[in-house]
């Protein structure tokens, strides 16, 4: 997927059989970026593109894809959206695909090892099962600093943290509703969720709205978010201080 993966398993007392999952989370994630990549020419994504196959001719993991950018582009109203530039003309799930496959390559590694704290970070999004875990979200302004800590309690079964922005890749996030870049830019938002394909898609879809995300999280019965705005300033949801006591 053009990034790394980590993983961090703590507590498991049948290290063979947590190794058998690991390894099995690892070749899973290697499907996906052969079932889902747009810079691969064989990927069933890239075929579909070209017209050589209809989504009832792809495999169960698109069809499980399709089902969940139809929720969240309901969800979001639009903000997220599978389709190059918000044309409908070429279908892209990838801002969906790293946090929904991150999620299930950790339910792989705590389901080998229910007494297990499970946490995969595929490129800075993370799916937390277990606890307890602390998040330190980069400052995208100020290399090397924090701009808060997510503290994940021992009681929380699930959670997870994505962050959406610029400071890594640069400009990537369009607004999908004219193909072009955010009128009005975050330096970063950030989306704690208790799943990271949740969470990873609604970052994406909050970044694209800049402040107006404010309003919108404050809706989600199941998100929380921090933003840094382009000036370094930040403004969180209201519950989002639940997470960094």
């Amino acid at each position: 997927m053009g990034t790394v993966f980590s993983f961090d398993v703590r507590g498991c007392s049948g290290l063979s059989r947590t190794r058998e999952a690991l390894t099995e989370a690892v070749d899973f994630l290697h499907h996906v970026d052969r079932v889902f990549s747009p810079y691969r020419e064989d990927s069933e994504v890239s075929r579909l593109a070209r017209g050589e196959l209809n989504p009832e001719q792809c495999g169960p993991d698109v069809q499980e894809v399709t089902r969940l950018c139809e929720d969240v582009v309901r969800r979001t109203e639009g903000w997220f959206s599978p389709w190059y530039a918000g044309s409908g003309d070429g279908w892209d799930p990838t801002g969906l695909v790293k946090g929904w496959a991150t999620e299930r390559a950790a339910r792989m590694l705590a389901s080998a090892a229910p007494d297990t704290a499970v946490c995969v970070n595929g490129g800075g999004d993370i799916q937390l099962l277990g606890g307890p875990w602390r998040i330190g979200l980069a400052d995208p302004l100020g290399p090397g600093a924090l701009t808060a800590v997510v503290e994940v309690g021992a009681d929380v079964p699930e959670a997870a943290v994505a962050t959406s922005g610029p400071a890594e890749r640069g400009c990537h996030i369009l607004d999908p509703h004219t193909g072009e870049p955010p009128a009005h830019p975050l330096a970063a938002m950030t989306v704690v969720s208790s799943t990271l394909t949740v969470a990873d898609a609604f970052a994406t879809a909050a970044y694209a709205m800049g402040d107006a995300a404010r309003s919108w999280l404050e809706e989600q019965p199941d998100a929380e978010g921090l933003a840094t705005t382009a000036t370094g300033a930040t403004w969180q949801s209201t519950g989002f201080a639940h997470w960094t006591n």
